[in-house]
């Protein structure tokens, strides 16, 4: 399969490839550029907004507008069509130190949405990154600590297994938890893939409508597919070293997006692009955020 670069976007970290059938659109961000982007399947017009903070996650909410993980906690976007952007601070997070910011992040099934903090100098190797769990016109709740950096959320088709790794060079897990959708609570936390003897850092992640989960392999330049028992189904490359995250989009939810990092070296001149592949599977329509 070859992946097809759709935006020479360059982003520094390009990130959280959202689908919006109505709009037959691919969102995303460039996480320390503090950009959400836009572009359309049609046209192939791209276009850009600036946040005030570094905006690392984001998912649609039920009324149009976004909701987003940036540095400060969840804020609520809405962008316009002659390039400004409203921006609404929901919630603060209490990050235990100064140098953080939230990371990955997406909706559980339910509509309530999910982001983990990172220390922003992944040198320092610091376990203080936390997952909160926001709902609307409530105090995010800090579910689970002790992550480097935390990426590859995702939720099984039918919401009760929520997958999360941890993208450290020192970790490289990722863990499987039981979810109870009643109350948003995980549990059961158990490894569900030992990244050390496959190619690359997990990061981002999607769960296709098989249930098996797809995983951005940083460093490697390629994406696994994981069965729901933890075996490695198959791998597709990109052409970039480092792919960040993958979302399902196109009318049928049959096309695998992929953002990517911008090389420092300037060794891959597509790098920090965003790609598209054709799976040979379909995914999931991503839940919206409940406001």
């Amino acid at each position: 399969m070859t992946a097809e670069l759709i935006v020479d976007a360059r982003n520094t970290v390009g990130e959280c490839p959202v689908w919006v059938p109505e709009e037959n659109a691919l969102y995303w961000v460039d996480i320390p550029n503090g950009g959400l982007q836009r572009w359309s399947a049609a046209s192939g017009h791209v276009a850009a907004w600036k946040t005030p903070e570094m905006l690392a996650c984001i998912a649609r909410t039920t009324t149009g507008n976004w909701v987003a993980g940036m540095e400060s906690g969840f804020f609520q976007l809405t962008a316009h069509s002659d390039g400004s952007l409203d921006t609404t601070r929901l919630a603060k997070v209490e990050h235990p130190r100064a140098d953080m910011r939230l990371n990955d992040g997406r909706c559980d099934r339910q509509g309530r949405f999910w982001a983990g903090s990172m220390v922003l100098n992944m040198g320092l190797n610091a376990a203080e990154g936390i997952l909160y769990r926001y709902a609307a016109g409530q105090a995010p709740h800090a579910a689970l600590d002790g992550f480097i950096t935390l990426n590859g959320l995702a939720f099984s088709p039918d919401g009760r297994t929520m997958y999360a790794s941890d993208s450290h060079p020192l970790v490289q897990q990722i863990w499987a938890f039981d979810y109870d959708i009643d109350s948003g609570t995980p549990s059961n936390r158990r490894v569900f893939v030992d990244m050390h003897p496959h190619p690359g850092r997990p990061d981002g992640a999607a769960v296709d409508a098989d249930g098996c989960y797809w995983i951005c392999a940083n460093d490697a330049g390629l994406i696994h597919r994981f069965t729901p028992d933890g075996r490695l189904d198959r791998s597709l490359s990109v052409p970039v070293k480092k792919p960040t995250m993958c979302a399902f989009g196109g009318s049928r939810l049959d096309t695998l997006f992929v953002t990517s990092i911008r090389d420092d070296q300037g060794e891959q001149s597509l790098s920090g692009g965003v790609f598209a592949l054709n799976p040979g599977v379909q995914g999931l329509a991503e839940p919206t955020f409940t406001l």
